[in-house]
């Protein structure tokens, strides 16, 4: 029986793009935690974004 050789050769490849995720633009960190906080300009964005795409 053949190996599927296309899914092995593939799976290195990320399908997501986080270039636009809240957290690539990290305004602060926190110190215990370790959480990032994005910017209050991305928060409302994000926020814009969820309101104008309820069901």
């Amino acid at each position: 029986m053949a190996k599927n050789k296309y899914k092995e050769k593939n799976m290195a490849m990320p399908i997501e793009k986080h270039d636009t995720a809240a957290w690539a633009n990290i305004e602060k960190t926190r110190r215990v935690s370790g959480v990032t906080e994005p910017g209050e300009q991305q928060v409302r964005n994000a926020k814009d974004y969820v309101d104008a795409n309820q069901k």
